[in-house]
Order: structure tokens, then sequence, then C-alpha cells
């Protein structure tokens, strides 16, 4: 088959005296004929390269399929009187929502069968579900596109009926008052898809009723409602990246004049939870840039009357904190790993959770009650599937409720995993979290695929991934990199991984890759990368600066065309954004973006093997940018490599909808891997 060839239109693009030539900017849109026409060529020459593994990703997908129970269910939680249960069932792509009255043994309502619901649908995300306080009614939130626009409607739980009720528009955010009929939820911009106005709905009325509560003037904020733990208050959460500022209500009065929390100030970051006659706030107040835990009375929640709880400490990340009538339970981040400590508020108990692995994931998971000594909490590491855990504080027993069932043959004793620290380039320590099968011997001639993130502050943990077994059972060492950008080491960790330091992250990864090889644990043969979303950006930045080390890589739904994007405010995103990458309407901004973008510093050289995957519905990285890339890469790239688009034509940044579709995905990237290995051989 003729290698896919886009047509060149140059377009100029000028700002700051400096203009730039692009010539597939006419990809940019999805309603026109040739646009269409270029992408399913790209598609079909993708089926075409990969039609040797056909039989390999069927193969894999039964494999990695076969490793899934089926009919499964999570474990139940207990609010308001009611057992909440999400449901598997054989055969079925999508979850069944249960609940049960008082007692596990009573018999099972169902108040939601996703498969039912999905029937006839190319793609079916079904949003959160919100129960009124009196157990009659649930809000839920449908997308059927994946633009990740949602539409609201209400259920009534007694009769089984769908009330009139449409909300539309709305980013699937909803908050019940407690008199069971006045909703509050978020809409979003129809272009930008920002979320900014709050709205009020009464049952019974039509949306064009619906009275605007507040609504976020400033581009680069964006709002969404929830209640606290107590339900006692409604809360308007309006934020920017290094901003925030909460508006609040008591849940049974929906009328009521809302109240500021704390007035918004550049800089300062807070959220806060109420407890008793208290509201406990976490908060990087007066330069705590690994945060703090405060609390003010009910009455008084300016900034001047926060009382100080827990110190900041400049080697510790506090992430989050749950309350308890008698206890205090938080999440720290220290050296790369998180610890849960438990405190009684009589001072008389403190500690930590013991941890046996050298490298895990864990986290608090549902605690709907204050008035209770158990916590549940679930853990994780590369080696052991997720687990759901109930921990008495006070007597220190451990119960563990669920272990992810991995059938077929997997035993953890079988698989490694640990830590290693790569030295930077500017001398900084860079920790990599990695998992390999214990008779893997790493060498020159070991496949490994190094994966990383590094943007917005998230920590890229550890976890189980029972997928992952069919590249470790064959062979392969796995390795997460925790590049500058994430929280992994702190908040300064992030901060040293954006705007005008986010090079740090880029260079973090080829020297984690470069330690990789140095180490022995592979080599360029047989090194791959794989990274998503602005994960995709480190990948496209990664092969820009050092294409020659990697054998392949796999980028998904990747931002790669970030000057273009970061100057349009009218795509989904941008001007939030401008806190993590700059504003390039800044020069100083868009000279430094301009310097590490991979659409805008594609040369005349090799390039290693590549795939690219988008959605032509992406609300999040717009289609356009990978399909750019690629056809960029095509006319400019000296070798001859695989390179290789493949656009998802009804799906968006998350890929396909159901359990399974979403495996086919891996399997064509797992024998991309795998076919780049049968050509070394």
């Amino acid at each position: 088959m003729q290698i896919p060839k886009a047509k060149k239109i140059p377009k100029e693009l000028t700002i700051h005296n400096d203009t730039r030539i692009d010539y597939y900017y006419w990809l940019n849109d999805r309603e026109d004929p040739e646009v269409i026409k270029y992408l399913e060529e790209e598609n079909a020459y993708t089926k075409e390269q990969m039609k040797s593994t056909e039989k390999l990703q069927k193969d894999l997908f039964d494999e990695m399929k076969s490793r899934i129970k089926e009919d499964d269910e999570t474990v139940p939680y207990k609010y308001n009187h009611y057992w909440y249960i999400t449901k598997y069932v054989e055969g079925g792509e999508y979850p069944v929502y249960l609940r049960k009255k008082e007692s596990l043994e009573a018999d099972e309502e169902v108040m939601f069968d996703v498969n039912v619901m999905a029937s006839g649908y190319k793609f079916y995300q079904m949003g959160g579900i919100a129960v009124s306080p009196d157990n009659t009614m649930a809000c839920f939130s449908v997308d059927t596109v994946s633009r990740r626009i949602y539409t609201i409607q209400v259920k009534n739980l007694i009769t089984g009926n769908i009330l009139s009720d449409k909300l539309e528009n709305t980013t699937g955010n909803i908050v019940w008052a407690k008199d069971n009929k006045t909703l509050f939820y978020t809409v979003q911009d129809s272009q930008t898809l920002r979320s900014s106005k709050i709205f009020k709905h009464v049952l019974g009325t039509q949306q064009k009723q619906d009275i605007l509560i507040f609504e976020e003037k400033d581009e680069t904020f964006n709002a969404y409602v929830t209640k606290t733990k107590s339900q006692e208050y409604i809360v308007i959460a309006s934020g920017s990246t290094v901003s925030d500022e909460y508006r609040y209500i008591p849940a049974n009065e929906p009328d009521a004049q809302w109240k500021i929390f704390q007035k918004r100030a550049r800089g300062l970051e807070y959220s806060w939870d109420h407890f008793q006659d208290s509201f406990y706030i976490l908060t990087n107040k007066d330069g705590a840039t690994n945060f703090k835990l405060m609390k003010t009375p009910i009455d008084k929640t300016g900034k001047d009357n926060w009382i100080e709880v827990i110190p900041h400490n400049e080697n510790i990340l506090l992430e989050d904190f749950e309350l308890f009538k008698n206890y205090l339970v938080t999440e720290e981040r220290e050296n790369g790993l998180t610890h849960i400590k438990i405190k009684s508020w009589d001072h008389t108990i403190e500690y930590e959770l013991p941890f046996a692995e050298e490298v895990y994931t864990v986290g608090t998971s549902v605690n709907r009650d204050f008035d209770t000594e158990i916590l549940r909490y679930r853990y994780s590491s590369m080696t052991t599937p997720w687990s759901d855990i109930d921990f008495n504080m006070r007597t220190k027993e451990k119960t563990l409720l669920k272990q992810q069932t991995v059938l077929g043959s997997f035993n953890k004793e079988n698989y490694i995993t640990k830590r290693l620290w790569a030295t930077g380039r500017d001398g900084v320590k860079i920790p990599m979290s990695l998992v390999m099968k214990k008779d893997t011997q790493p060498s020159k001639d070991t496949p490994l695929l190094l994966y990383a993130y590094g943007s917005y502050g998230y920590s890229m943990d550890p976890t189980f991934s029972s997928v992952r077994l069919s590249l470790l059972d064959r062979g392969f060492i796995y390795v997460i990199a925790h590049v500058r950008g994430g929280e992994d080491l702190g908040r300064l960790w992030y901060e040293n991984g954006k705007m005008l330091n986010k090079k740090n992250t880029f260079f973090d990864f080829i020297d984690c890759a470069k330690y990789l090889i140095d180490e022995n644990y592979t080599s360029s043969d047989h090194l791959y990368a794989n990274g998503g979303s602005a994960g995709g950006l480190l990948i496209g930045a990664g092969i820009n600066y050092a294409p020659e080390i990697f054998k392949g890589v796999v980028a998904d739904v990747p931002f790669v065309d970030v000057v273009t994007t970061m100057l349009d405010d009218t795509i989904p995103l941008t001007t939030g954004e401008y806190d993590e990458w700059g504003n390039p309407k800044d020069k100083e901004y868009y000279e430094y973006i301009k310097s590490y973008s991979p659409y805008d510093n594609v040369e005349k050289k090799e390039y290693p093997n590549i795939l690219v995957t988008t959605g032509l519905h992406d609300s999040q990285v717009q289609y356009w940018e990978p399909a750019k890339w690629v056809a960029k890469l095509r006319d400019m790239k000296t070798d001859n490599h695989l390179l290789l688009l493949e656009t998802q034509m009804h799906a968006g940044h998350g890929g396909a909808s159901g359990r399974f579709e979403s495996l086919k995905e891996i399997a064509l990237e797992y024998s991309f891997y795998f076919l780049l290995e049968e050509i070394n051989k």
C-alpha cells in the first residue's frame, strides 16, 4: 500500500515578529471530507503495516481478557441506609449499579444496567450518579460522543421511570440539596468546554427556567459543585493551577445567600472539609510549598482565622486528609512513596501504616462515616493486585475485603519490583519503578518499555496491571520514570517541571533511558517508550532531542502542537493551561515553548519507529495535533522506519468505551513492540 501523504497548504502564523509556516493547518476541520479521507487512509495504512500481527493482536486480546473476572463486583460500602455495589456480568462491557437496603442480605435493587442503556451506541460513557437524600431519586449523566459533554437526567428509583427533566451541555457534575427537589449542576462552554457556570434546577421544570447561581468570568479558572463529607454544606469550587476560591451554603437552604470561604489570591491554594464546629483546610498559605493542615471555626472562614493543625514540612508533601470522630488520617508523600498516618484527636495515638514492599501505591478509599474506627484504604504494587482493606484504627486489625482477581496462572511471587535512581544531567536524582519476571535477565538484548507522564503535578504511582503481564511474560521489563512535572518527590518536583522549567521533564526522561542502557538493563536496539496526552508531548520532545536511543515509541493522544494550541483560546483547556505551560502571547514563553514543541521541532533526520493514536472527538487534545505531527514527520524524516497513525473515529481522549473494547487498542500497541522485536531478529 502506498504511504499516505497529506497535501501541503502553507498557512502563515505570525506573532512577536516571528512567522511559522504550518503546511498541515488545514487538517483542523473534522467536518471537511478531505480530512476524514486522510485519516481513513492513515488507518488503512496502519492496518496494512500491522497485518502480519493480526493473529497476535487477537491472541493478546483474548489473553488479556481471559485474566479478567467477567462476573465481578466491587466491595460494598454503606451510605444513608443503603449498601452500594458496582457489578459486572459475564459478556457485559459496562457496569451494573446496585444497592441493598440496610443489609447485604436484602434483595438487590438495580439502579442502572449500563449494558442495556448503551445498546445501539458506538460510544457510551456514564458519568457520576447522585442519589437524593431521601433515597428515592438518582441523577445520572451520559456522554454518547466522547467529547465529555454530558446530559443529566433523573430516575425515580421507586417506579423506575425517567423523569422529563433533561439538563444538556453539562460536565456531569451534580449535587442534591436536602429538600430532595433542588439540584445544582455545572455547565461548560460549548466551544472551549471550560466549566464556568453553576445552575440551580428544580425537579419538574425545564432547563431554560434554571437559575444561574455563579459564573466564573476569569477564563483561566474552572468551576464545579460538590458537597462536604458531612453533607451539611453545598460548595462551589473555582480554581486555576495556582489559585482557589470556594463558596458555600447550608445543604438544607438551597435558596440561601452564598458565602465566600476565602477570596482568591494568586498563589494561594486551598481545599477544605467540614467536621463538627470547624472547617479543616489543606493549604499552601504562607509559603507552605508542600502544604499544611489548618482549621477555623465555621463562622470565621477568612485566612486570618486559620489555625495550624499539621505544620508544613519541606521534605513531605501533605496530599490529602480524612476526618473521623476520633481520628485524623493523612496521606503524605515522602521520597516518592505515599504514607498513611493516623492520629487521635486526644493525641494519645499516632502511628503510620506499615507496608512491606519497596515500591507500592496506597490511598484512602470510600469512608463515608465520621463515627467509626474503621478506615478503608486501597493498596497495590506492580506485583500485588489492587486490594481493598478495612483497618481498625484502635486495634490495628487489618481485614482484606477483596483483592483483584487475576485469572489464569498468575503468581505474584514470579515477579519482582524495585526502585531505581537515575542521575539527571543537572545532578538531580530521578526515581524509577521497575517490574519484571524473576527469570528475566537484564542485558543489552532485553526489551524494555519506559513510561512517563510528567505534567500537572500528577504522580504516576506504581500500580498493578493484569494487562501488563502480557509484556512481562514475554520477557519485557517495564519501568515508570517519575520525572519532574509530577509531584512524586513533592511540590517542588512539580514546580521544577513546568512553565520555564518544562525541559527538565524531557531531559529527565532521556536521562532515565540512558541510565537503563548504561546499567545494562537494555540497549537502544530494544528500548521502547510510551506516553499519553501530556506524556505524548514527552515522547515527541524525547525523540526530537534523542531519537537514537529508542527503537520504537508509542504516543497516545499526544499534545504535540503546543505553540499553536496555546495561542488559540477557542480550543478546549487552553486558557486554564497558562499556569502549566505559560502564555505564548508573552514573548518569553512563546520562544521557550517553540524551542521544545514537538511539531515545531521536527527535523530532517532519522527517527525511531513510531505509532501514534488519537480520537476524532478528543476533547482534551484535538485529533489534528497528532495528525499534523505524523504528516510533518512523513515529509521530513530520512529513515525507513515505521510511522503509523491510528485514529479512533468514534472515540475521544480516553479511547473506546466499554470494559474490554479498549483492550484491542492495547493489543495493537503491544503488537507494535513485538513486531519491532521480530525485526531485530
